[in-house]
């Protein structure tokens, strides 16, 4: 048991602080009960194949929910938008895609996913975008669309408006039963979005600002895919990619048994699936890839909104099928989603002592010195940015090749080899320490004995299923998901499945889809759908208790609950009984969340400035290679989201002597260009841009422009925001 040396006042305040800022607290409840799913439409379709398919095949989409309760919701009105015109005599699919910005705020917010007290927006690195796909048959029947979305995962609310606006516009056509929202899990994405108590005290509050931007993003990016939509081929395939991940809690993997194991030729899942989409001319249209590995290339020191390795392979793609486009642009759309993530790392270099250089792999993720702090594991390149690089490289072009063919434990609070935690606990704790215990009984109450016993071996060291002020503190109703398009079944699952855990329920999926005729299918673990439940271990890794086992909310039989779901929803596609299965209780949308904790501020600028004004000038000259950078008086870029004049915070523009005219050659999306913001006192703010001057760049005159909005208030009066913009002096670029 570790001493402390705090005194009691300081471990009081040093626990308020860890209530403020968990990330991924979660429910303590492990008796899911099966309440059934929406109405559904049996639908026919066209096989996915390596080829073009020539024959009609089957295909169905289906929800179900996860709950303890029954609550009702409304929607909107519903004033039904008319579909596109389809043509029908055709062998294969309508296809629309789609894409839209979703970055939302880049300051004053938490980002979401290491749990680091501080770790707020403070500028941007890369927008992050909703990526949407829609397949129909040729008569327009039979409709599913995949969302993926660059943000750390999809909270419940966020679904639920998102479906609410679809009905308001669609009506029946975009449901709960065939829409997908899914989460890269980039943990460079804001916080804000949530109404289950845990998330919103981790986020800071809740951001409504942040909320609207996500929201419209992804339904805007459901719009252009519904207008895009037009005749299609889909093409699946498969192959390994090595070299990127590791498995991060290795000593419970091999809590699994031998024989399992060994049925794998390694501890994480190498293999990638994609789905390629082209037109009836053959012209790419778009793909979706499923791989797993956790995008934690940019670590917890980071402080600038992107979308990780995984964007970074999207943005990759994008920019190589969309020449002549900026980032974000073009029609051809690439997203790369999340699947069985929960225990793969894409640190490869594995985790050692920052003070000593020696390996801290060992149950506890623990150094001799400094403990769980200490014991950090490292991407391949010399510095996070050019791991991201490194890592989403690799990706991209094994796709690129692949498609021309509730209750938290003590180790939760430990952090993982990828972001420890802020305090002193450790992974591998399977017993309780008296001095927290005994502040969560003070602050809390005490969690009962039927949810230890339920837990055990995790001891308990939040009882979140036990709270509901001020709202409850996590979900008590989990959808389950699961669509079909051709040989190819999409699982859905809302949250983060380990390698094994990920294993078991494809290998369940697929069998029951074979003892009723389905041979051959392919299953696709698609993660962080919908609402987020954190981890699911198999039993065996519950065990050991490490950070995914202690964030298993639903205890040790978790993996065995979703498996028996999902083996139903298989078999009632199979059978074509999903009409059958009953619909279930809606979840809540609560109201009167905690506002965002982080006050607005009237932005000032300096006696004698103006807004944009530029406070370190760019050089004459730069050579390829170099950084410009340009230093202006900057205000708070969180109001950006809220008034949306500029669509991007900065560009680097070329001077075309030929034309006479400035061409954008860079915007706040492309790699090469970060935007930070540096907050002062009483409003005061300085912003800069840097351009990382890449090989390609081409020799001649270049400069920087700076957008921008600013809070103003008047006496008495409510607060407004105005736009801004600037222009740094010109300068020029050469080779050598």
């Amino acid at each position: 048991m570790a001493k402390h040396s705090l005194s009691t006042l300081e471990a009081f305040l040093i626990f308020l602080l860890v209530m403020m800022t968990a990330v991924t607290v979660a429910l303590l409840s492990l008796l899911f009960i099966t309440s059934g799913t929406i109405e559904n439409h049996k639908d026919s379709g066209v096989p996915v194949t390596q080829s073009p398919p020539s024959t009609p095949g089957s295909t169905a989409t289906q929800g179900s929910t996860l709950t303890h309760g029954s609550t009702d919701t409304q929607g909107p009105p519903v004033t039904t938008t008319p579909e596109p015109p389809l043509f029908q005599n055709f062998s294969g699919y309508h296809i629309g895609v789609g894409r839209a910005d979703c970055t939302g705020q880049v300051a004053d917010i938490s980002l979401m996913g290491y749990s680091k007290t501080g770790q707020n927006a403070r500028g941007i690195l890369t927008r992050l975008y909703s990526r949407a796909f829609i397949m129909a048959e040729p008569d327009g029947s039979n409709r599913v669309a995949f969302v993926s979305i660059d943000i750390g995962m999809v909270s419940q609310r966020l679904r639920l408006e998102v479906l609410n606006r679809l009905q308001s516009k669609y009506g029946s056509l975009y449901r709960q039963d065939n829409v997908i929202l899914s989460g890269t899990h980039t943990h460079s994405g804001p916080g804000g979005y949530f109404q289950y108590t845990v998330f919103v005290i981790a986020s800071e509050g809740f951001s409504n600002r942040t909320f609207e931007y996500m929201v419209t993003g992804i339904v805007k990016s459901i719009e252009m895919a519904h207008k895009n939509m037009k005749p299609g081929k889909i093409f699946i395939n498969k192959g390994n990619v090595e070299g990127v991940q590791i498995n991060r809690s290795p000593s419970s993997y091999l809590w699994n048994p031998l024989s399992e194991r060994a049925r794998y030729s390694s501890n994480t899942d190498k293999e990638m699936i994609i789905l390629k989409m082209v037109d009836l001319n053959g012209v790419d249209l778009g793909l979706i890839s499923w791989f797993a590995i956790h995008p934690v290339s940019m670590n917890n020191t980071n402080h600038l909104v992107n979308s990780d390795n995984m964007g970074y392979a999207s943005y990759l793609f994008e920019q190589e099928k969309n020449k002549g486009y900026l980032p974000g642009q073009g029609p051809y759309v690439a997203a790369f989603a999340s699947s069985n993530l929960g225990d793969v790392s894409p640190n490869i270099l594995g985790p050692h002592c920052v003070n000593t250089g020696d390996s801290c792999d060992n149950a506890n993720s623990s150094c001799p010195i400094g403990g769980s702090s200490t014991c950090i594991a490292m991407g391949p390149g010399h510095d996070m940015f050019n791991s991201t690089q490194i890592i989403g490289e690799i990706i991209y072009q094994r796709a690129k090749a692949q498609t021309c063919k509730p209750a938290l434990g003590y180790s939760f609070a430990a952090g993982t080899i990828d972001g420890f935690g802020s305090l002193n606990f450790t992974q591998g704790t399977t017993v309780g320490d008296p001095f927290w215990d005994t502040l969560r009984d003070q602050l809390l109450g005490k969690p009962s004995e039927e949810i230890k016993r339920c837990h055990k071996p995790k001891p308990i060291l939040l009882h979140t299923g036990e709270l509901t002020k001020p709202h409850p503190w996590h979900p008590d109703i989990v959808d389950v998901q699961m669509i079909t398009v051709g040989s190819l079944a999409i699982i859905a699952i809302p949250g983060e499945f380990t390698t094994m855990s990920g294993r078991r329920l494809r290998e369940a999926v697929q069998a029951e889809f074979a003892t009723y005729g389905m041979q051959n299918m392919t299953a696709v673990i698609s993660g962080l759908c919908n609402v987020y439940t954190h981890y699911i271990t198999t039993f065996e890794e519950y065990q050991a208790q490490r950070y995914e086992a202690a964030s298993t909310i639903y205890g040790p039989h978790t993996l065995s609950a979703y498996i028996q779901l999902f083996r139903a929803l298989a078999k009632a596609i199979a059978t074509d009984t999903v009409a059958n299965l009953s619909r279930g209780p809606e979840p809540p949308y609560f109201k009167q969340l905690i506002a965002s904790l982080i006050p607005n501020v009237v932005d000032r600028a300096p006696l004698g400035r103006n807004f944009g004004d530029v406070l370190q000038p760019a050089k004459p000259t730069y050579r390829v290679g170099e950084v410009a950078e340009v230093i202006f008086v900057g205000a708070n870029p969180k109001n950006s989201a809220e008034n949306q004049t500029h669509q991007t915070f900065l560009t680097v523009e070329k001077y075309e002597a030929t034309s006479a005219t400035w061409r954008i050659v860079h915007n706040d999306a492309s790699w090469e260009t970060r935007f930070y913001w540096h907050k002062g006192l009483l409003g005061h703010s300085n912003a800069t841009i840097q351009w990382h001057i890449p090989g390609t760049a081409q020799p001649g005159i270049y400069r920087m422009r700076y957008f921008g909005h600013h809070r103003k208030q008047d006496f008495l009066k409510p607060a407004v925001i105005l736009p801004f913009e600037s222009t740094s002096s010109a300068f020029e670029v050469v080779t050598s």
